[in-house]
């Protein structure tokens, strides 16, 4: 219905019983129009920039996914998500660090928070680390498929300045030679500023191309431990790919119950490079040694087994795990992850274990093949994978103390003092070979055991300096002390007199 008011043609709108003027309704019909088209528009565009970001921004996706992981990291025991990134350090940098890492993934880790500590201390530009593709291992994996390169980056970025490469200005067809050369095993702050940072004047470019342990476990200044502290528990992330399949191993593990992580470490490369040989037959024992003469740079070649071994410099046996954990309270049904690659003599060696805890599993067991078919042929990778879940655990107890038994222990001492029942190989063997003889009976035996690990299950403690001697002293990165207390509450919270009992 229309009317005519004062010469103004109006409409009568029934729903509203209100008459709206022609002219002004056109307007807000354009408007209605117009703010449908722009929210349009606007959403093409929030779709494209998205996708446009996912390619060029990839750190920022990366911390994005780290972020939204948070409360599956605090449950893996491992670094919590970073907060805001700092400002970048300025300064004036004397040059460039190379680095080429050798070892397997653990010692690379700790020569990476070594090598960025040092390029801290003498103002240097670091070059992302090589990691060893030449070692028994060969695998041929580089940094940015192991950890988030981005993320090391710009987590570093107030400490020290990295960059994926030595810019071109300084290579040698412009007039610069590099300097290759290994620092001096176990230096420390002295050496690297008296002896290391001259060199960067006359060669701008100075690549290191050894790097394991080539930093002292004690006496560098507090900031510099914390250093390496922060490197090792936040800026070294492994890649969102090893990140999900790790966690979805520990959330798997975790529903299934409280789990055990045994680092089994029986396999054919520590076998043959410490030269024990108990249980093997005669056939395994000269394979190892024909291995053992393969590799120049395993330095020992005629290896008596059984004096190395009464030594505790053997690795547990299978069968010897499966008396020590007895021993120690495990019951039948105990779950027990085991973080190894493949054990040398397969399922006959692992008989005995799996007979007294038949709830033993390896992470092939645990998901498809075709979520790891991405990991195989990549033992750095796959090693990964066993640290993180190592780190979870509810428990864990290395065979033998390996790079990656010390860098499990000191995170987890980091993360809360969790459990880690560091055996004492020296004196199992010896508590073994008398139960084994019928010397000792099987109460005595236990007792003993319990009593030999007392204080040895990963309580809060200083580490203990040998001086001198830096390979018989406490390794930096199984016990970082300076990282996990603060002040005057170290002697209360590191004191000689705390203990644990097994779980």
């Amino acid at each position: 219905m229309e009317v005519r008011s004062e010469g103004i043609q109006v409409r009568y709108d029934k729903l509203h019983g209100s008459v709206i003027p022609r002219s002004r309704f056109r307007v807000w019909f354009i408007r209605v129009c117009s703010s449908i088209v722009l929210w349009t528009c606007l959403v093409q565009l929030m779709t494209v920039n998205e996708l446009w970001h996912s390619n060029f921004f990839s750190g920022f996706t990366s911390r994005i996914y780290h972020i939204t992981q948070r409360p599956l990291q605090g449950e893996l025991g491992l670094s919590q998500s970073p907060p805001p990134l700092l400002s970048p350090r300025n300064y004036t940098s004397n040059g460039f660090l190379r680095v080429s890492c050798n070892g397997g993934l653990n010692q690379m880790r700790a020569a990476i928070c070594d090598m960025v500590t040092v390029a801290r201390l003498l103002n240097l530009t670091l070059v992302v680390p090589e990691l060893d593709k030449k070692s028994f291992w060969a695998d041929h994996s580089g940094f940015e498929e192991i950890f988030d390169v981005r993320h090391f980056i710009d987590f570093l970025r107030d400490e020290v300045r990295i960059v994926k490469r030595v810019p071109k200005k300084f290579s040698r067809k412009s007039g610069y030679s590099t300097l290759k050369m290994a620092p001096v095993s176990w230096s420390n702050e002295k050496y690297y500023l008296e002896q290391i940072l001259p060199l960067f004047a006359k060669h701008k470019v100075v690549h290191f191309n050894k790097t394991d342990a080539r930093l002292a476990n004690n006496g560098l200044p507090i900031d510099l431990q914390k250093l390496r502290c922060r490197v090792n528990y936040q800026a070294l992330k492994f890649t969102p790919q090893i990140e999900n399949l790790g966690q979805k191993l520990i959330q798997i593990l975790h529903e299934r119950g409280p789990f055990v992580a045994l680092h089994l470490r029986y396999e054919m490369d520590m076998l043959a490079f410490s030269g024990c040989t108990l249980g093997c037959t005669n056939e395994e024992a000269e394979e190892l040694k024909r291995m053992r003469y393969a590799f120049p740079s395993w330095r020992e070649k005629e290896i008596v087994s059984e004096e190395r071994r009464s030594q505790g410099l053997c690795p547990l046996t299978p069968e010897e795990v499966a008396l020590v954990m007895q021993a120690l309270g495990f019951d039948r049904e105990t779950q027990i992850y085991v973080a190894a690659g493949e054990i040398y003599g397969g399922e006959r060696r692992l008989a005995q274990l799996r007979a007294a805890f038949p709830r033993i599993v390896k992470k092939e067991a645990l998901v498809a093949l075709d979520e790891l078919q991405q990991f195989q042929n990549h033992s750095s990778q796959m090693a990964a994978l066993d640290f993180m879940v190592s780190v979870a655990s509810d428990t864990f107890i290395p065979t033998y103390d390996g790079n990656m038994a010390k860098l499990v222990e000191g995170h987890r001492r980091y993360s809360g003092f969790k459990q880690s029942i560091i055996l004492d190989r020296k004196k199992l063997v010896q508590l073994l070979d008398m139960h084994q003889n019928g010397i000792l009976p099987w109460k005595e035996f236990a007792d003993s055991v319990l009593q030999v690990h007392e204080k040895r299950m990963g309580q809060p403690t200083y580490r203990r300096v040998i001086v001198d001697k830096p390979k018989e002293e406490d390794y930096f990165y199984a016990n970082p002390h300076e990282c996990l207390c603060e002040g005057t509450k170290c002697d209360d919270l590191l004191g000689p007199n705390n203990s644990s009992q097994v779980r």
